[in-house]
């Protein structure tokens, strides 16, 4: 690989579109390069779990065609540019396992609508990304290809679920991805992985072709290296989708207008709202340090800095924990090896309906699976309804109405993205409790639908990883989001994803 390609594979994904649309840039040398990295991480971090080569390099070479013979003013502006998609959204006749043993070999008829979007849109799809079974996890130990690791520390785990896509966009092996956030599934491995990493308002992006784990709480959203290019990202695969039923036809759109707002109008008359429950117990000081050190900034250069209290969110964890197993439970009784899935038969008995369903989801799901299947049916079954899911809902209504109180007060509510750092791969496996802890700052927003993102602001004095930032507006206002984060990007002034050591790691020389 040039010197010149290696600093390419630093640019932004907005700049690289750019230049590859002035015919500075080819998209082919450009995905080829990409290619080549893969290649050569992919062994040591095991961010990727499929590679369309062939499929990535002839969108490529349409979109130079394009440019060759000006007509580029009709490329969208991230058109040419590689991406990398989590291993739960459909693309048509690709392998989609959800990084599940049970469903090795399904290949979807049909395209997610987000992919149909980037594919109308020229970005070459260079991937699938490694994931936590199902979407359930927070380290991406929990796959059935093995666990990815974290680009800044190898022993380290890069955040869950998706931790693939923001392992591969850290260590440059693409300049943007897709994931899915259920309760910070985006956010949370943005934290870690210095990354940024948005959750959309619920039904900004449509979920038609996401392989669903809990309908009322999943969305699609960016992963990329800064503000600028989340939001173009989030402007392309956004819209009313008439095959998502939860679609919204309202949402504001004009994201990449608000980033720029943010450079040209500074911080000077937003109002941050410091939620005071999420700056205690179970968040590490080193983390607290960094956050608290953003506070102060903003404060000097001239931002209103609003101390609010949402007494509910300390229940958030809890009622999350019932409503999303739940959903689990409903969604994934499909894959039961006559509908969906691999289809393994019982060693000795009769061979019935019920005993194909049992031998194939002992053989199919990993523990984690299961211990959500079990516990979401314990809390749907006749007698525990109303005491454990009724109730849950219940708490959902209150942290939604802290929610609105707080935004009253203020513009954007922020906080710490993780309570911690990145922990080392393999100290949390046999401990779901607090393994479940590391959404506790993440799951409020999923619960209420509202916008939140994940910005790296620093690295924590403790062990020198990447500590993320979390920005969270009012339902629809995404744009105040984009435009608030962007702020704090402004004037940290230093963007800590450009200083990740996988620049230094084999392969950049060939």
């Amino acid at each position: 690989m040039s010197q010149a390609m290696k600093s390419y594979l630093k640019l932004s994904a907005l700049e690289l579109g750019r230049r590859i649309h002035a015919g500075e840039l080819s998209s082919e040398e450009l995905t080829q390069a990409c290619l080549d990295r893969i290649e050569a991480l992919n062994p040591t971090i095991n961010a990727f779990v499929l590679v369309d080569a062939e499929g990535a390099l002839a969108v490529a070479r349409e979109v130079d065609h394009l440019v060759t013979n000006g007509k580029a003013d009709n490329l969208h502006p991230l058109a040419g540019v590689p991406l990398a998609l989590k291993d739960n959204m459909t693309v048509r006749g690709q392998e989609t396992t959800c990084c599940s043993k049970i469903l090795k070999g399904w290949k979807p008829p049909y395209d997610a609508t987000v992919v149909t979007k980037l594919k109308d849109a020229k970005v070459p799809l260079i991937g699938r990304t490694n994931m936590d079974e199902f979407a359930m996890g927070s380290s991406t130990e929990h796959s059935c290809y093995g666990p990815s690791h974290n680009p800044w520390q190898l022993d380290a785990i890069p955040g869950g679920s998706g931790g693939g896509s923001a392992a591969a966009v850290a260590a440059y092996m693409v300049p943007m991805a897709l994931g899915s956030d259920t309760g910070g599934s985006i956010r949370q491995p943005g934290a870690v992985t210095g990354t940024v990493g948005a959750k959309p308002t619920y039904g900004y992006v449509s979920r038609y072709g996401l392989v669903a784990m809990a309908s009322s709480l999943d969305q699609i959203g960016p992963v990329t290296r800064n503000v600028d290019d989340a939001a173009a990202l989030q402007e392309l695969i956004g819209g009313h989708d008439p095959f998502d039923s939860t679609s919204l036809n309202d949402c504001c759109y004009n994201l990449v207008d608000a980033v720029q707002a943010a450079h040209d109008k500074g911080v000077k008359g937003i109002r941050f709202g410091v939620i005071k429950e999420m700056m205690g117990e179970g968040f590490s000081q080193g983390v607290i340090g960094v956050y608290q050190k953003v506070i102060d900034q903003l404060r000097d250069a001239g931002a209103e800095i609003v101390e609010i209290s949402c007494p509910t969110f300390k229940y958030a964890l809890a009622a999350y924990y019932l409503i999303m197993p739940a959903e689990v439970s409903s969604n994934l009784a499909r894959f039961d090896g006559i509908r969906f899935g691999i289809r393994v038969e019982p060693e000795s008995g009769p061979v019935t309906s019920e005993s194909v369903m049992a031998a194939t989801r002992e053989a199919g799901f990993g523990d984690e699976v299961k211990r959500r299947i079990i516990l979401g049916t314990h809390v749907l079954s006749s007698g525990y309804f109303d005491a454990y899911y009724g109730s849950a809902q219940k708490v959902r209504t209150l942290v939604q109405r802290d929610f609105e109180a707080a935004f009253e007060q203020c513009d954007v509510l922020v906080s710490p993205t993780s309570p911690t750092t990145a922990f080392k791969l393999g100290s949390r496996i046999d401990d779901p409790m607090t393994m479940y802890m590391c959404d506790l700052a993440t799951i409020p927003a999923n619960l209420c639908g509202l916008p939140a993102m994940s910005i790296p602001v620093g690295l924590s004095e403790d062990d020198q990883m990447p500590v993320g930032f979390q920005v969270m507006a009012p339902v629809r206002k995404d744009d105040v989001m984009y435009q608030a984060a962007q702020t704090v990007m402004d004037v940290i002034g230093h963007n800590i994803a450009d200083d990740c050591p996988a620049a230094d790691m084999a392969g950049e020389e060939n």
